[in-house]
């Protein structure tokens, strides 16, 4: 190592040279470089080890002898050291280096330095000088990503700099605060007695970069630029380590389905809904099938599960093989019923969301068949508990036959078809049986309101025409119903065999069913059609009893001591109004008896009293034996009448509900979570509240009716009229049950439904148990118990399925109840469903699938209000979680994934607001997911021609 030479000395002076740039013009030229650090004193400026090399370096030029380099780095004594001036930037700046490296190939061209000839004073640096009052602090060095040029080798420093161990940058400068600046910058001015003679400097582009040495020794460069390259490369490499770690965390990063912070639910009615979803599709795993397609069927199959949509829609491609589709489904679902006997409803509860009343009468089911022995024996609700497994077990029932019809029959004094009838009076006969079995053989009672009294709530006797046996057919043209010959026939051998079944003799069935026939045929020619009664204005028709009782109208019917009967204890006078619904009918009835009582040679065979019999075993027929059932439903099939098959569990919940109807409101307010269900309630109303002022109103007064009507309603959890367990025990305790006797059971039940009539006067609407949708009361929106039931709803649930499912169902019912005429009112129902059609248009364009559909008004606001609902819940929702972070998951799905899965469920199984729609209204989440980020993937179709959704609706 050779030893470092004593520094030389000059006696010149540097100048500044006439081209001498300034800081601004210096400045102009530089590129966007990172702020280099400040120039120190000399006293405190520690040593650099080495600088980085760029991997482009050329090989390190050879070190000077130290006798021919000058130098031009030698810093000022500190009492003669100006502040610094800051630097310029290298890949702009002339290059005024003594000895600069050849420029790598990436690096821009160096100006060239001014000719040592021009310069006023023959210094070593003919560099731009400034004056040393108008230097200001010192540069930070320039980052290595952004450095054009390279680094100069070390210039040599004073023995006393302490030397860095670390370089943390990839040029490997250290970074104190007195790091000393090897830029080929003016530096301060030097003593002339410290300075060499000056050399001249060769040209840029061969000018050999100045070898930096220290006072004690040179070190080798080899080494130097080794040690350099080594740390460069690691410093690269850890970079690159850190950037691919961070490229692959993003790309491979846990998908939204599955986060971690979301808890399962494990409780049992999650458990439930967990087996329904992992049985279903997931709509988002096949979404161009799922949302374009009905519920997920594969391809353009419309026989898989789901509904198909189209219904009224001209031209649209799933309308015709829509009812198709759906018709053999429930043709196929009967038979497979009948001859298995398996209730197929019960099996596809288990995979499928059903309806809401479905769902209700399976919430009542599981009540009742709940084994508590809390309750005492003789309790109410062990009673109806009773009633209801009395109704399940058919093998009593079986075995009694037709015996308990035929006593009750010799209780109310015989009649003629069996030869024994001691003839008891026709009017008593029929109070009776309105009184103690609910039967109405000519005309029909119930308790209402008035919709013409807007005074008040008060409740009025409705007498209407009564539903009859014998089918008849409504003449347009002669405005009468008439039988039909085939049908009588049909109807004369369904009632032979009921005679038969109740072992008549057949000697007088004949004549006996005659009768009855011609007396139905008599009575049914003066009913009409609901339409029509209508149209003619005969519904409502106010009337006081005495006025129904003269001669002129009907004086047939005792109806004082009918209704005084049938509706005791509740207070019933002569100057009472009822409402008629049919008073020609009303008329024609009266007369038709009157006319039958007076034929003196019939008076044997009672064919009135016959009547009323055929009429009571057509009423208690549900609780005989299973012959009675099957001759009737062979008489429906007969006519083609398809009704459905009703599985035996949900015969025995409605008819326990007749009787029992207290006591199952009670059962049913015990299982309802008030707070959660209050909260779903508040935060959808608020939902719709907020969302209502953003729509188009076509005038200010629309507008503000809205508004208020909205503001002004108070929604709240139907709480009314619920007893207490000791009243229940209270009001049933004269009801015995018999587990083993049905048929008797029945007799009570028809009784309490007698007495739950004279309530009628004084509940309030809507509080029917098997409600199902809110209602308005006063100023008052009431929603039902019967709503918040499982599937659809339960405390336990995640937040997510509440929302999604009955949230959305809620969000509804409400605006088809407060604003049915939404479409007249704004102009946002036609802009949004035209919004959404032309979407579902620009998805579906295909082969097969060209044919573009028009919308009706009617469609227009059903779309507005399917996709409004679908916001509106999901806002609910989120203002949930912002009050209450977190939220449990099912299947591991993340909050929203689990909301729209259970949205298209609940939509896909059981829409009840379908009718208008012409497609799947799970196709809304494809338009949800289409400007938001919401949906957990990608709703794309790469197989399947489609355009990006153009806007958001």
């Amino acid at each position: 190592m050779a030893e470092t030479p004593a520094e030389p000395q000059i006696d010149c002076e540097l100048q500044p040279p006439s081209n001498t740039l300034s800081e601004p013009q210096l400045q102009s030229q530089l590129h966007p470089l990172s702020e280099p650090q400040p120039l120190p004193q000399p006293d405190t400026i520690p040593q650099p080890d080495t600088l980085p090399q760029p991997d482009t370096l050329p090989q390190p030029q050879p070190l000077p002898q130290p006798d021919t380099i000058p130098q031009p780095d030698t810093l000022p004594q500190p009492d003669t050291l100006p502040q610094p001036q800051t630097l310029p930037q290298p890949d702009t700046l002339p290059q005024p280096w003594p000895q600069p490296l050849p420029q790598p190939d990436s690096l821009p061209e160096p100006q060239p330095l001014p000719q040592p000839d021009t310069l006023p004073q023959p210094c070593p640096h003919p560099l731009p000088q400034p004056q040393p009052d108008s230097l200001s602090e010192p540069q930070l060095l320039p980052q290595p990503d952004t450095l054009p040029q390279p680094w100069p080798q070390p210039l040599p420093q004073p023995d006393t700099l302490p030397q860095p161990d670390t370089l943390p940058q990839p040029q490997l400068l250290p970074q104190p605060d007195t790091l000393p600046q090897p830029w080929p910058q003016p530096l301060p001015q030097p003593q002339p007695d410290s300075l060499p003679e000056p050399q001249p400097l060769p040209q840029p582009d061969t000018l050999p970069e100045p070898q930096p040495q220290s006072e004690e020794e040179v070190k080798p460069w080899v080494w130097t630029c080794h040690r350099v390259l080594l740390l460069f490369l690691l410093a690269s490499s850890f970079c690159t380590s850190i950037l691919g770690l961070a490229y692959y965390s993003q790309q491979h990063r846990p998908p939204e389905s599955t986060p971690p912070a979301s808890p399962p639910c494990t409780s049992p009615a999650c458990q439930r809904a967990t087996a329904r979803l992992s049985i279903s599709v997931d709509p988002f795993s096949q979404p161009c099938d799922y949302f374009l397609f009905p519920c997920g069927s594969e391809g353009a199959s419309l026989s898989n599960r789901g509904r198909q949509r189209g219904k009224g829609i001209p031209l649209h491609p799933q309308g015709h093989k829509s009812r198709a589709a759906q018709a053999e489904k429930e043709r196929e679902r009967g038979r497979k019923e009948r001859e298995t006997g398996t209730d197929i409803i019960e099996k596809a509860t288990a995979d499928r969301m059903p309806d809401r009343q479905t769902a209700l009468l399976l919430t009542m089911r599981e009540i009742l068949e709940a084994d508590d022995r809390s309750s005492p024996g003789n309790s109410a609700k062990q009673k109806a508990c009773m009633f209801y497994r009395s109704c399940m077990d058919t093998g009593p029932t079986e075995t009694a036959g037709p015996e308990p019809f035929l006593r009750l029959v010799h209780k109310l004094g015989g009649w003629a078809v069996s030869g024994q009838w001691n003839q008891t009076d026709f009017n008593s006969t029929l109070s009776l049986l309105m009184r103690d079995y609910g039967t109405f053989p000519f005309f029909s009672v119930y308790v209402g309101k008035d919709p013409n009294d807007t005074q008040g709530d008060k409740r009025y006797i409705q007498i209407d025409q009564p539903d009859f046996q014998i089918p008849t057919e409504w003449s347009s043209k002669t405005q009468k119903s008439k039988a039909n010959t085939q049908i009588l026939r049909l109807f004369l051998a369904s009632y032979q065999r009921l005679l038969s079944l109740l072992g008549s003799p057949s000697s007088s069935t004949s004549l006996h069913i005659g009768l009855f026939i011609s007396l139905s045929s008599e009575l049914a020619v003066a009913a009409s059609p609901l339409p029509h009664r209508l149209q003619q204005g005969l519904l409502y028709q106010r009337i006081t009893i005495k006025e129904l009782q003269v001669r002129t109208l009907a004086p047939a019917i005792d109806w004082l001591s009918c209704l005084q009967t049938t509706f005791h204890p509740h207070p019933v006078s002569q100057s009472d109004h009822v409402l008629l619904h049919n008073l020609p009918y009303i008329v024609h009835m009266s007369r038709i008896i009157g006319k039958w009582l007076n034929k003196h040679e019939l008076s044997g065979s009672g064919p009135l009293h016959t009547f009323m019999v055929l009429s009571l075993l057509h009423t208690v027929i549900p609780a005989l034996d299973s012959r009675f059932t099957q001759t009737e439903r062979n008489f429906s099939l007969a006519l083609g009448t398809t009704e459905e098959d009703v599985p035996r569990w949900k015969q025995c919940v409605l008819q326990t509900e007749k009787g029992f109807d207290t006591v199952l409101t009670h059962l049913l307010r015990e299982t309802t979570a008030y707070t959660e269900a209050d909260e779903l309630i508040q935060n959808v109303y608020s939902s719709i509240k907020s969302k209502l002022p953003d729509l188009r109103w076509r005038d200010e007064e629309s507008r503000m009716s809205v508004l208020n009507k909205i503001q002004s309603l108070t929604p709240r959890l139907s709480t009314k009229n619920i007893f207490s367990e000791a009243e229940l025990n209270q009001l049933y305790s004269k009801v015995t049950i018999d587990e083993h006797k049905y048929f008797s059971n029945y007799i009570q039940s028809l009784s309490l439904q007698r007495q739950r009539s004279s309530k009628l006067f004084s509940q309030t609407e809507g509080d029917d148990i098997w409600s199902i949708t809110p209602f308005l009361s006063g100023n008052e929106l009431v929603f039902p118990m019967g709503m918040f039931v499982q599937p659809l709803f339960h405390p336990t649930y995640p937040r997510a399925v509440n929302f999604g499912v009955l949230g959305s169902l809620m969000a509804k019912d409400i605006l088809h109840l407060l604003l049915p005429n939404i479409h007249s009112q704004s102009m946002s129902p036609r802009s949004i469903a035209e919004c959404v059609r032309y979407q579902y248009l620009s998805m579906t364009e295909g082969p097969g699938r060209e044919e573009a559909f028009s919308l009706s008004p009617a469609q227009q606001q059903e779309m507005w209000v399917q996709y409004s609902a679908l916001q509106i819940a999901l806002q609910a929702y989120n203002q949930s979680l912002k009050k209450y972070p977190g939220d449990s998951s099912l299947s591991g799905l993340s909050h929203t994934h689990l909301f729209l899965t259970s949205f298209t469920q609940i939509n896909c199984d059981s829409d009840p607001y379908h009718e208008f729609m012409p497609f799947e209204p799970s196709f809304l989440v494809t338009v949800i997911c289409g400007y938001s980020d919401l949906c957990p993937t990608t709703l794309s179709c790469p197989n399947k021609p489609q355009q990006h959704l153009l806007g958001t609706c």
